[in-house]
Order: structure tokens, then sequence, then C-alpha cells
């Protein structure tokens, strides 16, 4: 009796912690291959020049983390999808998915009340993998818009062109 007490504690214990993005992304920002970058608070300056039609597309962001996994083994691919089940399983929604073989896409979200305040957008085709999260408060519709890949595809281009602009100033006048 005393041990199925501890094992049903302890099941309890694994599955209430749950996982995050954050672990997700601080588990493979330094893996070969990845590009990825998080806004910290300090340049949250960045993210209010982002262009119209991004702002448009996703509203006000506080906070934005961005992974990228290029040419990635099919077994590291899994272990990315299973990993990304497991964050989105603990306590968010999702808005759409798409599992296949060569072509897996997740958009999945937190709400409070009418607008949502987590959004996470995962993307594997072929060989490589992305993955965005974003804090802030969104429209859901506007978030639905991003299961259409040529929708994700210039959202993500604008979004690191944009990013990128503002990391790299020009000197000259």
């Amino acid at each position: 009796m005393k041990k199925s007490i501890l094992v049903i504690s302890i099941t309890f214990l694994l599955v209430s912690c749950g996982s995050s993005f954050q672990g997700f992304y601080n588990k493979h920002k330094a893996d070969l291959g990845t590009t990825s970058f998080q806004v910290p608070n300090f340049m949250k300056a960045v993210l209010s020049t982002i262009s119209p039609q991004v702002k448009n597309a996703i509203g006000n962001i506080s906070d934005f983390k961005y992974i990228k996994f290029e040419n990635v083994s099919a077994l590291k691919r899994q272990t990315l999808i299973t990993e990304m089940n497991a964050v989105t399983n603990s306590g968010y929604l999702d808005v759409f998915r798409k599992n296949e073989l060569e072509n897996t896409r997740i958009i999945s979200v937190k709400e409070a009340g009418v607008v949502v305040t987590d959004a996470i957008i995962f993307i594997q085709k072929g060989a490589d993998v992305a993955a965005y999260y974003l804090q802030g408060n969104f429209d859901p519709e506007k978030i639905k818009a991003f299961a259409d890949e040529d929708t994700f595809n210039a959202f993500s281009n604008d979004l690191l062109q944009n990013y990128n602009t503002n990391l790299n100033p020009s000197f000259n006048p």
C-alpha cells in the first residue's frame, strides 16, 4: 500500500512539473547546427520596431524566443517532436496540429479569456525544425492563420529580417 502511494505521488509530481519552452530552448540552444535567439528584457525596444505587417499579424509581444535546427537526423527529429509534445501537453491548447512523416506543424496556445497570452509555433519539414515562443496579447484568429504554411513562412522571414536588422544597425548616416 505504501509503495502504491509512493509511486502515485512520484508520478503526479513528474506530470505536474511538466515541460516548458524555456527548458526546451535551454536544452537545445547549444546543439550543433542550431540557430537560436531570445529577446531579453533590456532589448524589448527591438520588439516595438517590428514592421507593421508583423505587428499586425501577432499583436503585442512581451517575450520572444526562436530556435531552428538544420539537417537533423530522423532520430533527432523524432526526439524534438516528442519533447515539443511534452511542452504543449503542459497547459497548452492545440489550435492546429498536423503530424506526418516529413511534415509536422503544431500551434498551441494558452488563453486568458478571449486573448491568447502564450503561443508556441513548431514546424518540422524534412530535416529542418523551427520553433517560436511568443508571449503577449494576441488575437486568436491571427494565431490560427499560422496553420497556413505560406503565412508562417512569410511571417518567419519578415520577423527574422526585422530582428537581424535591429541587431546589426548600420553606422552609415
